[in-house]
């Protein structure tokens, strides 16, 4: 696994990618070079590019397929699923199964018919975020190479725990989940709920699903803060992308800085906003090490660098590390990931690995 070739990779900077971020590729206009038989082609599915989160995650895709001078192809499903099935099976066909993915599926269900058709044309796969329960890639040896997950109940409790705080423990709450049937968001949720059972003294006014979109928290913010008034003292989002829609609802009100809000992803706009004192705090999972790593893993296992067979259980469904950013340390982190040009070693497949998924 540190193959002294792969540990050369080159060290990307985050930022040389980002005029690439807005300008997604599609099927129908692939470059002939991708179906070159003697070179994998590394692609990526993912939800939306007008998301930050997932715009960085593609940055990063691309850093790692720069670095190893590998074809790239990102599929946006735009969060419809059959479309993000299809575009996939439609890339299996023309690489003849020679690639590697890396996806985050649309919704939970989406990860079997993925995985099936990819197994079927012998092409190797890493999921992240969305899966079945019953789905495991040990059951697809060895195109099935991983799942990557980050403790979804862990960081919804963690960033409540810390609105609660920052209100003084007491107050009302306003909620904005993602995806219903999203694994992610039922996790983040549970661990809302969670924090809330050992804090009696905070209320929930509300729970509201925004899907994970900025657009629809602004407008359910708007629509919540109009009918709660005073009693809204914090909102707790499950990603930062509704964060950033419910502070810009706050900021119509000149509420932003008085009602503090949380979120999770790290992306830039919240880390901007916790320097400014108008969110407590956000998680990051890093969708630049995402974007890069979920490529890297399948990647060595196409190239018969490891054995997924061979591995351990937390090789093949684990928890990733999540860092969380809040005011002690935004600034660290601010000067080290989006000032400055972080560096990342794409050989170290396994370095961010926190434990085996619970069953």
């Amino acid at each position: 696994m540190t193959d002294r070739t792969n540990s050369r990779f080159a060290i990307m900077n985050r930022r040389s990618f980002l005029a690439t971020v807005a300008t997604g590729a599609t099927v129908a206009a692939l470059p002939k070079q991708l179906l070159a038989a003697d070179k994998p082609t590394l692609v990526t599915s993912i939800r939306s590019l007008s998301n930050p989160y997932h715009a960085v995650w593609k940055t990063g895709a691309e850093a790692f397929a720069q670095s190893i001078g590998l074809d790239h192809v990102t599929l946006v499903s735009e969060g419809n699923s059959e479309k993000g099935i299809a575009d996939i099976k439609a890339m299996l066909a023309k690489t003849g199964g020679n690639m590697v993915l890396n996806s985050d599926p649309n919704d939970t269900p989406d990860a079997r018919p993925i995985v099936e058709a990819c197994a079927k044309a012998g092409a190797y796969v890493v999921t992240q975020w969305n899966k079945p329960d019953d789905l495991h890639p040990k059951d697809f040896n060895p195109y099935y190479v991983s799942h990557i997950e980050f403790d979804g109940v862990s960081s919804g409790k963690q960033i409540a725990e810390i609105l609660f705080k920052t209100m003084g423990g007491k107050g009302g709450i306003i909620a904005l989940g993602g995806q219903i049937s999203n694994t992610a968001a039922i996790e983040r949720k549970k661990g809302l709920e969670q924090a809330l059972a050992a804090n009696p003294d905070i209320k929930l006014l509300d729970f509201q699903v925004a899907n994970w979109k900025s657009s629809e928290a602004y407008d359910l913010t708007s629509n919540l803060l109009t009918r709660f008034g005073d009693d809204v003292k914090g909102i707790w989002a499950a990603n930062d992308d509704m964060g950033t829609g419910a502070l810009e609802a706050l900021r119509a009100e000149s509420l932003a800085g008085q009602v503090p809000v949380v979120g999770v992803d790290g992306i830039k706009a919240a880390v901007d906003a916790v320097r400014k004192g108008e969110f407590a705090c956000t998680v990051t999972s890093d969708p630049f090490w995402q974007g890069g790593m979920g490529l890297a893993i399948g990647l060595a296992a196409l190239q018969k660098k490891f054995d997924p067979a061979k591995e351990p259980p937390e090789h093949r469904e684990f928890y990733g590390k999540a860092v969380l950013i809040a005011k002690d340390n935004v600034e660290d982190y601010y000067k080290t990931n989006i000032d400055s040009h972080p560096q990342l070693d794409w050989s170290d497949l396994w370095g961010r690995v926190t434990g085996p998924i619970r069953a």
